[in-house]
């Protein structure tokens, strides 16, 4: 099999993997005339956008779509009848090279399937970053999927290499993973994500030391996984409880998810339909709520009788829609804090009004050059010139206002 039919199948089998932005590395470049690539924003084909909002190319490939393990709800799943290929750490060396030369990509995305052993696979994925690093001197970004119980100098000479190292927790609940990918363990993976932790918090420690020579280079861009939503029964406070327990145990830089989508000859222990992909969301607005906004899970989910978001508007809204009592707001003196719960202020907002109202008092007119939808912050706000009537922020008709319409979608031509 040629390297071009090799890329098809291993691409697209790479493609339900969401955990592939590349911020929060540092930075490198070769203007120096040493090495090849960078980790700077460049032009090339859109995979993925960073939280900054940067649109960014990475070349996402598994190096094999075989698998020891048969995970009801991977296409690449051991019984799964689809098509198998394989890249030789030669090739996706070169792939990812020409790729790069071609201004097609800024960074390497690399997971692979399991194969004979964890540590047999974990050298395989190694192997590929450590001839990009040493024998190309490639400066690009570099994401590697480690594989739990691999052995630790094969997670240390992964964090060597790459920028950012992540291993997927798969399902939210124990009792999900072991029902729908009865090989895969959650103590595995939380035992590697601890490993992982660990490297990290010593290549910091060691870092802020008074050192002469610099600490060993491990993932600076830190570590991050993936929740598949949708494949069992969890709710978004289940989903979200597991979210903080992992922000809070291992200090990921990022929980992604991903909602599940039905694979051929599925089995029986799966939905037969995918979840609203408004679900997906909806749960990273709330994730982004609770790491940025002072959120806690309770408030976000608590008076929910089902533990489920709801679709037809963002967290924060309902949040605000809930505790009425607590507005408006007036971001001419409000606190920071108060201001990061306003319905249309993001965090970049905020830190303008706070700036901005050192040397004026802000008016309605200010809120368009602030970017901030009117619609949905002027019920809550009070400013210089506007206070929203009393009848309108207790009116049963203010979720029918704010929720938005459906829109007919257009034709492409």
């Amino acid at each position: 099999m040629d390297v071009q039919a090799k890329l098809e199948i291993l691409a697209d089998a790479a493609k339900y993997d969401a955990s592939c932005a590349s911020s929060g590395t540092e930075q490198r470049d070769s203007r120096d005339g040493k090495g090849l690539g960078s980790t700077d924003p460049g032009m090339g084909i859109c995979h993925s956008y960073a939280p900054d909002g940067r649109c960014i190319s990475l070349l996402k490939i598994l190096l094999t779509n075989a698998c020891n393990y048969d995970c009801l709800y991977c296409i690449n799943r051991a019984s799964s009848n689809v098509p198998r290929a394989r890249f030789t750490v030669s090739e996706a060396v070169r792939l990812t090279l020409d790729f790069y030369r071609r201004n097609y990509i800024e960074g390497l995305f690399l997971s692979s399937g399991i194969i004979r052993s964890p540590d047999y696979t974990m050298e395989q994925v190694v192997r590929v970053a450590q001839s990009l690093r040493e024998d190309h001197h490639f400066r690009g970004y570099i994401h590697l999927k480690t594989i739990p119980d691999a052995s630790d100098d094969l997670i240390a000479a992964a964090g060597k290499y790459a920028d950012r190292l992540s291993i997927n927790i798969e399902v939210p609940t124990e009792t999900s993973l072991a029902r729908l990918a009865p090989e895969k363990n959650v103590r595995a993976i939380r035992r590697t994500m601890g490993r992982l932790r660990l490297k990290l918090d010593e290549t910091m420690d060691q870092s802020s030391g008074h050192r002469r020579a610099p600490p060993p280079r491990f993932a600076p861009a830190g570590q991050s996984t993936q929740m598949i939503i949708g494949a069992d029964a969890s709710n978004d406070r289940t989903i979200l409880e597991t979210s903080a327990n992992l922000y809070g145990s291992y200090n990921l830089k990022r929980v992604y998810y991903s909602a599940f989508s039905p694979i051929p000859d599925a089995s029986r222990a799966l939905p037969p339909q995918a979840p609203p992909l408004v679900r997906e969301h909806r749960l990273y607005q709330a994730d982004w709520l609770m790491r940025f906004y002072g959120f806690d899970i309770g408030e976000l989910t608590e008076p929910l009788e089902d533990g489920m978001l709801p679709l037809d508007i963002d967290p924060k809204l309902a949040w605000a829609l809930r505790h009425r009592d607590r507005f408006p707001v007036d971001v001419n003196s409000a606190s920071r804090e108060q201001l990061l719960r306003v319905p249309g202020f993001g965090t970049r907002t905020v830190n303008s009004i706070l700036a901005a109202r050192r040397v004026t008092h802000l008016r309605a007119a200010d809120l368009v050059r602030l970017h901030v939808p009117r619609k949905k912050a002027l019920p809550f706000i009070v400013l210089a010139d506007h206070r929203p009537a009393p009848a309108q922020l207790d009116s049963n008709r203010l979720l029918q206002m704010l929720r938005p319409r459906p829109a007919q979608l257009g034709f492409s031509f």
